[in-house]
């Protein structure tokens, strides 16, 4: 029976604009960021060896630069003719019409709206809260993407040990894990992921999803859940 994985990768290391919750920031990888890409291709390498599986030539990666670079990055360092293609359904949480705005631009907003009410300490770590601004969305909403299109792109793949990578963001990827029974609810929060570090998940031909290799990031204590 082929066996059918699925590598997760949270972007490398990026010019992330300070004090903004927004994950559509525009700005390319830090040269960091393109080194965590050239070593995240060698860990896919390693783990598909292990796995005894093909590294399928498509890469999928969300919309944003700092993942397609990463993603083209990993490309032109696997051996082999790698492409990557680009899919809204692997985008970060959208917070919409407050994209790339800062907490307190965001806080202004809200106040000077007699619509809303003031908006909850957690907001950007609730699971199920959404902004009420237009095109916004939860996390488990965004998770819900990730997740659908996690299953019908392996659903697709060839009938052999196959591998293959998506290059995305950590907290849609946590709550697609989620959705996929891979974590439960409670690790969604004291989970992180590594930039550029391959998590696997194998979907059964049962269509049950497993973790089978690559380490989650524990979160600190003190560390703030923004990703």
């Amino acid at each position: 029976m082929a066996r059918r994985f699925a590598a997760l990768i949270r972007h490398g290391d990026y010019h992330q604009r300070t004090g903004a919750p927004s994950a559509h920031q525009p700005f390319a990888l830090t040269e960091r960021g393109a080194g965590q890409a050239r070593a995240a291709a060698k860990s896919l390498t390693d783990m598909a060896t292990a796995l005894g599986a093909d590294i399928h030539p498509e890469i999928d990666s969300s919309q944003m630069l700092r993942a397609w670079a990463t993603a083209d990055i990993m490309g032109a360092t696997l051996q082999g003719d790698f492409s990557v293609s680009c899919h809204d359904a692997l985008a970060e949480r959208s917070v919409g019409a407050a994209a790339n705005l800062r907490i307190e631009e965001i806080d202004e907003i809200i106040a000077a709206d007699p619509r809303f009410d003031p908006l909850p300490e957690n907001w950007k770590s609730d699971s199920h809260f959404c902004l009420p601004f237009q095109g916004a969305e939860s996390l488990m909403q965004s998770g819900q993407r990730v997740a659908a299109h996690l299953t019908e792109r392996l659903d697709s793949l060839p009938m052999r040990n196959t591998i293959k990578a998506f290059v995305g963001h950590g907290a849609a990827f946590r709550h697609a894990a989620h959705h996929l029974g891979v974590l439960a609810f409670d690790d969604i929060a004291r989970l992180s992921m590594y930039h550029a570090r391959p998590v696997v998940l194998e979907c059964a031909a049962d269509g049950t999803w497993h973790h089978v290799v690559g380490d989650w990031k524990v979160r600190g204590n003190a560390e703030p859940v923004l990703d």
